[in-house]
């Protein structure tokens, strides 16, 4: 009779190791970035700065100003014939609102609601992964596409922005004129707060596929929060509540086109985000370690 040790050495064995858990998440990214729907998504991010930057262009064509003066989104428009890379600015407020987290909202949502509705759920977690590593991984494919619509976007931009308008050292909303490399290490930055400010969502969205069956259900919930979220953010009577809401923050990304940099709402964003990544990211990992998978 083989040792009592030796079964529980064998089960030690079977536990999943660190480059399996790389090959798992691997394996979900590739999952997510392959999926028709995703490239759909990731090409309309895509086309939005380049509807931006030909629109722009036909209205100074002769020798016009775009967009009001002033601070804050519009004013990105109004710099894009000084300088290519305020487009890649532009692009992201616009995005920002609406099709940045609608992206992340359909993607997370599908993460686990899809897998049930499609009978594949179960049979991942057949896989010595565990529940909180399969979800663990789900997320983090998340968390990259985050990253990556954040960049398509900004890759859409500067390139166009090169294309059409002049580069060069880039003039702050301070006034302050900078390099043009250190123009691009802004932009990098700008692009990494924007991926930044969509974890919560991507949690929310998570959260809300273990609550369903069905991926478009889950999808549809996830947007349709996001939506009344950002209505409610909009609602001056509401200002209470309006900087514990998750978009509240989303647009701080333009201090950091300041000389010196505003931290103060870039903080407060980030800090923001956490919380719901902490209070979501709990919530999916009790009810999906709960539930009783039967597709």
């Amino acid at each position: 009779m083989a040792p009592a040790t030796s079964g529980a050495a064998g089960a030690e064995d079977r536990r999943p190791g660190a480059l399996w858990t790389l090959g798992l998440f691997r394996s979900e990214l590739v999952t997510v970035v392959r999926r028709w729907r995703t490239l759909a998504l990731l090409g309309v991010l895509a086309v939005v700065p380049i509807l931006i930057g030909i629109a722009v262009k036909i209205e100074t064509r002769g020798g016009g100003s775009a967009g009001p003066d002033g601070g804050g989104g519009p004013a990105f428009i109004s710099q894009i014939t000084n300088n290519g890379l305020f487009l890649v600015f532009a692009g992201l407020a616009a995005t920002l609102p609406v099709f940045l987290p609608m992206a992340i909202g359909v993607v997370a949502g599908d993460a686990i609601a899809g897998e049930a509705n499609a009978g594949t759920l179960r049979y991942l977690l057949v896989a010595p992964a565990g529940r909180t590593r399969l979800l663990l991984a789900k997320y983090a494919s998340t968390l990259a596409f985050c990253l990556l619509a954040t960049l398509v976007v900004a890759a859409s931009g500067l390139a166009v922005g090169a294309l059409l308008f002049p580069l060069g050292d880039l003039t702050t909303l301070s006034g302050t004129e900078v390099s043009f490399a250190e123009g691009l290490v802004r932009v990098l930055a700008v692009a990494g707060a924007v991926a930044l400010s969509l974890t919560g969502v991507a949690a929310l969205g998570l959260f809300i596929s273990t609550l369903t069956g069905s991926g478009v259900a889950a999808m549809a919930a996830t947007v349709g929060l996001l939506i009344t979220v950002q209505i409610l953010d909009q609602i001056p009577q509401l200002h209470a509540i309006q900087p514990y809401l998750f978009p509240h923050y989303w647009l701080s990304f333009a201090d950091l086109l300041r000389v010196p940099v505003y931290w103060d709402e870039l903080v407060k964003n980030l800090e923001l985000q956490a919380l719901y990544v902490a209070v979501f990211g709990s919530a999916a990992w009790a009810r999906f370690t709960a539930k009783d998978i039967t597709a």
